[in-house]
């Protein structure tokens, strides 16, 4: 019985043979065949975070390697510019720190042989145009950097909420459009931070002003 069982398998498999073929070219054709036009693409990867720009009031640290002379701290000037020895004064405002790292090395050549620059911000400010700032009956009120995902709770959270006078259901985002023409946004800042309506919570954009105004009684 058990030869008989094995030799109806063997006949079934061979019979079989001519279908498996057939489904293996239809798999190679398939994979040969270029998708039809109109077809999704794939998704694109996400883009790398914008890389921050330095601006006045920003705190840096300069490390020249193996030159303890010429490294140390600087403060970026109101107008945008910092004092380096031997380099003299030199624009940051405006540039990434790797860009002012690399320019430095170019001007530090002249009196050290292959000089390595590292520019790290010590503390944020950021350009004015990428500034958030918050003005009114906030408990901090301040300006701050924007960064990448920054949302209007973020922001409250930074200037550690709102003061007792504050209307905040009243509060409005003023925000510049790429034309230089400015829309007011209201907002909901009591329904977002005293009842916990997260619906009250939006994006914010580099250049945004909160205004929070005070209750009428």
């Amino acid at each position: 019985m058990i030869v008989l069982g094995f030799q109806r398998l063997i006949r079934r498999l061979h019979s079989a043979r001519p279908l498996l073929t057939l489904i293996a070219c239809m798999a190679l054709l398939a994979a040969c065949t270029p998708p039809p036009q109109g077809a999704a693409a794939p998704a694109a990867p996400a883009t790398v975070s914008e890389m921050y720009v330095i601006g006045p009031g920003d705190s840096l640290r300069i490390f020249v390697y193996q030159a303890p002379d010429l490294s140390g701290g600087v403060a970026v000037r109101p107008d945008g510019r910092i004092s380096v020895p031997l380099v003299g004064d030199i624009t940051a405002a405006g540039k990434q720190p790797m860009e002012l790292a690399k320019e430095l090395e170019g001007i530090l050549k002249k009196y050290v042989h292959q000089p390595t620059v590292t520019v790290i911000v010590n503390s944020f400010v950021g350009p004015l145009d990428r500034q958030v700032r918050i003005i009114g009956e906030a408990t901090d009120p301040s300006a701050m950097p924007y960064r990448d995902g920054m949302t209007l709770l973020d922001v409250m959270i930074a200037t550690k909420g709102l003061t007792k006078f504050a209307a905040g259901n009243r509060a409005v985002i003023i925000r510049r459009g790429t034309d230089g023409t400015s829309q007011s946004i209201p907002v909901r800042l009591s329904d977002l931070i005293k009842d916990g309506d997260i619906r009250a919570n939006m994006a914010m954009q580099p250049g945004d002003t909160l205004i929070i105004p005070q209750t009428w009684f």
